[in-house]
């Protein structure tokens, strides 16, 4: 593997890349290789939650959906934070169902994500991506277990750069999520703000994706 974009909404299939492609469950792209299905608080309709959920439960089962996600809670946006967790809570059964990680989409929630993982005893790994908070929040969701993932703001805000080089190298990940940017523009500002080199971060980031994703992969 050469680089691993953890969440990515285009599929450039570059043989370069293992990119795990956001996709929705009402609209699925059979040619992607490999994926991460959800739904993301910002999409989410009660007149179809029921078919949704059930098209991700049955992706989940596929070798090719590689997480679920993304999907979390937002307390910035008008759906209810009621419905938000429910409709989480629902997907992270899921999760533990099939045994996949979750990939997180959070927005000033922090308490409430910390609070439903105590709370379910969940056991998938979850990781909160594109992560842009400061030291003291990092360090909270690090020691409650979760794994951050870095990109967009990574690029866009050089203060990210220190909260960057105090996580553990075997907790974050590396993604484009919606920007212009490539995944390897990403891992050269990773590999110069953590003083490695590009192939030993390409080396860690291949250890940390076979200790969260096992060997799920299909290319």
């Amino acid at each position: 593997m050469k680089f691993f974009n953890l969440h990515t909404h285009k599929f450039t299939n570059n043989p370069d890349y293992l990119e795990l492609v956001n996709q929705y469950p009402w609209e699925f792209d059979t040619a992607i290789s490999n994926y991460s299905i959800g739904i993301h608080p910002w999409y989410i309709d009660e007149n179809r939650l029921e078919n949704d959920l059930k098209i991700i439960d049955e992706k989940l089962a596929l070798p090719k959906c590689l997480a679920l996600g993304e999907c979390g809670l937002d307390k910035r946006i008008a759906i209810p934070l009621d419905l938000q967790k429910e409709v989480f809570i629902q997907q992270i059964a899921l999760a533990e169902k099939h045994k996949k990680p979750i990939i997180l989409h959070l927005v000033a929630a922090f308490d409430e994500l910390i609070a439903i993982k105590k709370e379910l005893n969940c056991t998938v790994p979850m990781i909160i991506h594109g992560f842009s908070k400061n030291e003291q929040l990092a360090k909270q969701v690090l020691d409650n277990g979760f794994y951050l993932s870095f990109g967009k703001y990574l690029l866009r805000n050089p203060e990210l750069k220190a909260v960057f080089q105090v996580i553990p190298n075997d907790r974050f990940f590396l993604e484009t999520d919606t920007v212009a940017e490539t995944i390897e523009e990403v891992y050269a500002l990773a590999a110069d703000y953590k003083e490695m080199s590009l192939e030993a971060l390409q080396q860690q980031l291949a250890i940390n994706f076979e200790k969260v994703m096992g060997s799920k992969k299909t290319s």
